[in-house]
């Protein structure tokens, strides 16, 4: 019905002038009318042009004054001749205001109208009492906006006072002149897109008219799979690793017991980053029934009275805490586990590495996660010093792009000496932590039953930092949990050269 409008006028007129003045005129939805105008422009069967007008419209609030009166004037009304006390006053304006009209937005409005009505200097205000100063007002408020509401001309002044007061808002009206396309017809034929077997059977296809084809239009983009800035960097590290003849460590088990997490690791059962706090424990199963006992007993023994030139924690362990099981905090908990293995045969030097997940009971920010990606290394040989910890690391950090390092001494329970790692970062200009390193203490190793003279060099960092600084991701929350945006998956480049 709008083509057929549309079409038909142009057939007797030159131009239609105003789409929404048509649209009216021919009584059609004025979006409906825009839409076949686009349509046919489209084809080139019309030439249009687009109009635009301001025009104001009613808020919210708008509305309501409109609808019920101004609140200066409806405070007004609700004082009476002889005055009235603020309270009763309230009372009154309030019970003047519909019903359907929350209790919060009456305070509101009450407390607009008393302002107005001060300002313009029709009531009078005292301590206690409320009185009239004029005897008799005119809801010019109220006027305007039904003026407005109706679509007639407001001057330039109230138009600012009643913005001011936002009882109004600015509307861009959008619409169209239309004159006759090069293509023009009375009716649109419907173009086809294809020359069928019944067209030629026919001999329709003589009098056909065929859409034409466009040869450069582009195909439907195709889809494949993309892979995560997280695999990425993983995989780069994997290769880093194997390069330097590291041999990757099984990380398959999330749940460990607090025994392998900890207690092996020489940490004490009253440290911090045992409470609930800190870790999540599993209500089921809550506890292991797996372990070795003699490797128990001498852990236990070190914890309580210490050994191999160590003086322990002098505290009663129980073996309780030990058997409790968790998410693991740190994939150090099967580098305890593989080091333990490596002791129960002839000792043969190691390098192991692990990358995987880890859980840590941690408030979530743009920086931490409960979830999050850690990378470690270890090198287990004989003669092994803090110097060979320092070589290995710029040799590893190098081959990720971090050629600049520094050392901080730090404290681990399970390492002594410790070094916290900064690399400098050329884009922040600054120092960045990067890890965290050091040698596994002999009250960790040597109940285990690895020879006095092994030691193990290790060092750990997240997947998620270094990502974050080469992908240039400001919160951890972008690249890794349910918030991500994959489109982010798709634009990241293929691979990161120079690493």
């Amino acid at each position: 019905m709008a083509e057929e409008a549309v079409l038909g006028f142009l057939e007797k007129n030159e131009e239609i002038p105003d789409s929404g003045k048509f649209a009216e005129e021919k009584g059609i939805s004025h979006d409906e009318i825009v839409n076949i105008i686009k349509s046919l422009n489209g084809f080139r069967l019309v030439d249009a042009q687009d109009i635009k007008r301001e025009r104001w419209v009613l808020t919210q609030e708008g509305d309501l004054y409109a609808k019920y009166g101004s609140p200066e004037v409806q405070l007004f009304l609700a004082v009476p001749p002889e005055g009235i006390t603020r309270e009763e006053l309230q009372k009154t304006f309030m019970s003047r205001l519909p019903d359907d009209i929350e209790e919060k937005l009456k305070s509101s409005i009450y407390k607009i109208g008393s302002t107005q009505a001060i300002k313009n200097k029709w009531i009078e205000m005292g301590k206690s009492q409320v009185s009239r100063k004029v005897q008799h007002v005119d809801d010019r408020v109220k006027d305007l906006l039904i003026q407005i509401q109706n679509g007639e001309v407001v001057g330039a002044e109230d138009i600012d006072a009643l913005r001011r007061r936002k009882l109004i808002n600015s509307q861009i009206w959008k619409g169209y002149s239309v004159k006759k396309g090069p293509q023009y017809a009375p009716k649109r034929k419907k173009a086809a897109t294809d020359l069928t077997r019944e067209n030629l059977q026919r001999g329709d296809w003589k009098e056909i008219e065929f859409k034409e084809y466009n040869f450069l239009a582009k195909g439907q983009p195709t889809e494949g799979g993309c892979l995560h800035p997280l695999l990425k960097v993983r995989r780069q590290i994997q290769m880093i690793f194997l390069q330097m003849g590291f041999e990757e460590m099984p990380t398959n088990n999330f749940v460990e017991s607090s025994f392998w997490n900890f207690d092996a690791l020489f940490q004490p059962q009253q440290h911090p980053a045992r409470d609930s706090h800190d870790t999540f424990f599993l209500k089921e199963p809550s506890s292991t029934r797996m372990l070795p006992e003699d490797y128990v007993e001498r852990v236990k023994r070190v914890h309580e009275s210490g050994g191999y030139g160590s003086r322990g924690y002098g505290y009663e362990w129980k073996r309780e805490e030990a058997n409790k099981n968790l998410l693991r905090t740190h994939t150090t908990a099967v580098s305890s586990r593989m080091l333990y293995a490596l002791a129960q045969g002839p000792f043969t030097p190691k390098r192991y590495y692990s990358i995987d997940r880890v859980f840590r009971n941690e408030a979530v920010d743009r920086t931490h996660l409960a979830e999050f990606h850690q990378i470690e290394g270890l090198i287990c040989d004989r003669g092994l010093t803090l110097g060979h910890l320092i070589g290995v690391l710029h040799d590893f950090f190098s081959r990720l792009g971090m050629s600049k390092l520094k050392f901080k001494p730090a404290y681990n329970p399970y390492t002594e000496p410790s070094m916290e790692i900064f690399s400098y970062h050329e884009g922040l200009q600054k120092w960045v932590e990067v890890g965290n390193s050091g040698m596994f203490r002999p009250e960790m190793l040597l109940p285990m039953g690895l020879p006095e003279d092994v030691q193990v060099i290790a060092w750990g960092l997240s997947l998620e930092r270094p990502t974050m600084i080469l992908y240039g991701v400001d919160n951890i929350r972008d690249l890794f949990g349910h918030k991500v945006d994959l489109s982010l998956i798709k634009r990241n480049p293929i691979c990161r050269l120079g690493l």
